[in-house]
């Protein structure tokens, strides 16, 4: 079997797109076909992502059919420990990939992209320059200020919001951290002990998708807002202790909203945010949306680029006994 990639990054985030060789899905829907993956293809997941082709830091996007009327391309997300419903950087990727290859017409002055992913239909806007804008599906603040019991620094304070996925998002400096100067290593298992705990203390629901109900990951913040073009640092930590090089997606998304709800932001103001790569998204506050259960929600606008880095050709021959990836788990 051999299977064909697009490789890029956004903000130092690897994108790798799976453009060819998949087998095929039997499920209508895309949430049918990621559980189709998780249950029949997950050995391909491991394959691509892990090492020796990959690596602990990998994600990738998998490109299927839509079953939305609207869509131009539909995705499932992937990473190390499994499947995602919503990514940012990928989306910005997907999104400069499909113009640039020609799978959608490229229109002056910008290109606009409808992806499936997941958690919705995302709209994002490409320029000529390749930069991107998506609005993401409804986000809204989930949990504000509750209790995350913890071994390491005892009972946590986090605001849950979610972006497409949920988050936990808290201030380093609350536990003692600092995103500029704390060794890696300590925000990667502050992150993991974080998600951890706030999972089995804080329930989550979503009321109209069962299989987006889970705390994707932690997301730790220099407690700035990104106001007055001062962009707010802020490290993701997900999946199997992946760190996102890009100040993720998403979690802007939710942040935003988390913002929304304490009034500290208003409709049309930008904010920026940096990650540990010193990458820059935007963020913006487009409107209202409809109330998600008994939530208020708002529409965010995210802006970033992305870049391609090569293509690749991956061979899993039967007699390769690691042609299913490994991790060292380090």
């Amino acid at each position: 079997m051999i299977l064909s990639t697009v490789e890029m990054h956004t903000g130092g985030e690897p994108t790798r797109i799976i453009v060819g060789g998949w087998p095929v899905f039997s499920g209508k829907t895309l949430l049918d076909k990621r559980r189709e993956a998780k249950e029949c293809f997950d050995h391909l997941r491991r394959g691509l992502m892990l090492e020796p082709r990959g690596h602990d830091g990998m994600y990738g996007a998998l490109l299927v059919e839509p079953d939305h009327p609207e869509a131009d391309l539909a995705v499932l997300f992937m990473h190390n420990e499994g499947y995602s419903t919503m990514c940012g950087h990928a989306t910005i990727a997907l999104a400069r990939w499909s113009v640039e290859s020609g799978r959608v017409a490229r229109t002056e002055p910008e290109t606009i992209v409808r992806l499936q992913c997941p958690c919705g239909l995302v709209t994002a806007r490409v320029a000529a320059d390749g930069t991107v804008r998506f609005e993401s599906v409804p986000a809204f603040a989930y949990a504000l200020d509750r209790i995350a019991p913890t071994a390491t620094w005892g009972p946590v304070t986090v605001d849950i919001a979610y972006g497409g996925a949920f988050y936990a998002i808290l201030a380093a400096d609350s536990i003692g951290l600092n995103l500029k100067t704390s060794p890696m290593r300590a925000i990667v298992d502050a992150g993991e002990e974080i998600a951890l705990a706030a999972a089995k203390a804080i329930p989550i629901e979503h009321p109209s998708e069962p299989d987006l109900a889970f705390l994707y990951g932690t997301i730790l913040t220099d407690g700035g807002d990104g106001a007055s073009g001062q962009a707010s640092r802020n490290v993701c930590i997900f999946a199997g202790r992946q760190i996102d090089r890009s100040p993720t997606g998403s979690g802007v998304t939710a942040r935003m909203a988390l913002m929304a709800a304490r009034r500290q932001v208003r409709a049309g103001e930008e904010r920026l945010f940096e990650s540990c790569t010193g990458a820059h998204f935007s963020g913006r506050i487009v409107r209202d949306a409809p109330a998600v259960g008994p939530r208020k929600a708002v529409i965010v606008e995210v802006g970033g680029q992305a870049h391609i880095t090569g293509e690749s050709r991956f061979r899993f021959d039967a007699n390769d006994p690691l042609r299913e990836g490994f991790s060292l788990g380090a």
